[in-house]
């Protein structure tokens, strides 16, 4: 029987009493995807899976998304290596808030990742709820951001000149930027209707937000840094730590998320698939 432990945070929950290494039946997918539309990230520990199951139980939420500046793992077309060696003295990736892929014309709804090899300390993942975060807002502070139209583009991480440009700097990571990310935007509401809860909550993160619809770039730029230390507020942050052999998946439409370090000489190792 699926047991569904909330964390006590802002978001996240714990499930236990599922193998997903099988296929689960109606009423498990129901039950799970209920449960993450109410908490928006789901943990699952002590799961054995190897490439063909999680690829299975991910198909069981969605369809396979786009990852378009991410090289696959060999042998696969949607499987992508979010990896660490313990050698490695790059920046930790995808360290700022952000939605994944928000910068695409259709965002994806969820991202699953899985742990294969897990450092014995730091690494968590931080995820900001965003419809706390809009319901909490100040009315005047609200009044001046919900109806914002926000552009999203790649440029600041996988253009040639950004982040991730140079590939010699990346580590593990196997990135392919490309020179294209330089000139995508695409606009998006900043405060969207969830739809499937119809709940409001941002669709942003300074990693890929880059300006608003009629507003000047300084004036954006403000928005942008006082929105990003809103979403930062201890009360709408819970901090997923990993274990290893844990798979957990999370609502784009509902958090953002970033990663943290903190495991500096330890090899790290997951297996993400972005839904649709």
């Amino acid at each position: 029987m699926i047991e569904v432990t909330p964390s006590g945070g802002s978001c996240g929950a714990e499930v236990r009493g599922v193998d997903l290494s099988k296929p689960l039946s109606d009423s498990e997918i129901a039950d799970i995807y209920a449960a993450w539309l109410d908490h928006h990230v789901l943990a699952f520990p002590d799961q054995k899976l190897d490439d063909d199951q999680l690829e299975a139980f991910s198909l069981q939420f969605g369809q396979f998304g786009e990852d378009p500046y991410f090289n696959p793992i060999p042998g696969r077309t949607h499987i992508a290596a979010v990896k660490r060696e313990a050698s490695d003295t790059n920046p930790i990736f995808a360290e700022h808030w952000h939605s994944d892929w928000s910068f695409l014309a259709y965002p994806p709804k969820g991202t699953v990742l899985y742990s294969l090899d897990i450092p014995p300390l730091g690494g968590d993942t931080l995820f900001s709820n965003q419809h706390l975060s809009f319901d909490a807002m100040p009315d005047e502070m609200r009044a001046r951001f919900a109806d914002l139209k926000a552009i999203h583009s790649p440029v600041m991480g996988y253009s040639l000149q950004g982040a991730y440009g140079d590939v010699t700097k990346n580590g593990a990571m196997d990135i392919r930027p490309s020179e294209e990310a330089a000139h995508i935007r695409y606009t998006h509401p900043l405060a969207p209707i969830h739809p499937e809860t119809g709940r409001r909550g941002f669709l942003s993160g300074i990693g890929y937000l880059i300006g608003f619809e009629g507003v000047d770039d300084k004036t954006a730029l403000d928005l942008i840094l006082e929105l990003n230390a809103w979403q930062s507020r201890e009360e709408f942050v819970f901090a997923q730590k990993w274990e290893r052999d844990m798979l957990v998946m999370w609502d784009n439409r509902s958090v953002v998320h970033k990663a943290t370090g903190g495991y500096e000489g330890y090899r790290r190792e997951l297996h993400r698939i972005t839904l649709y």
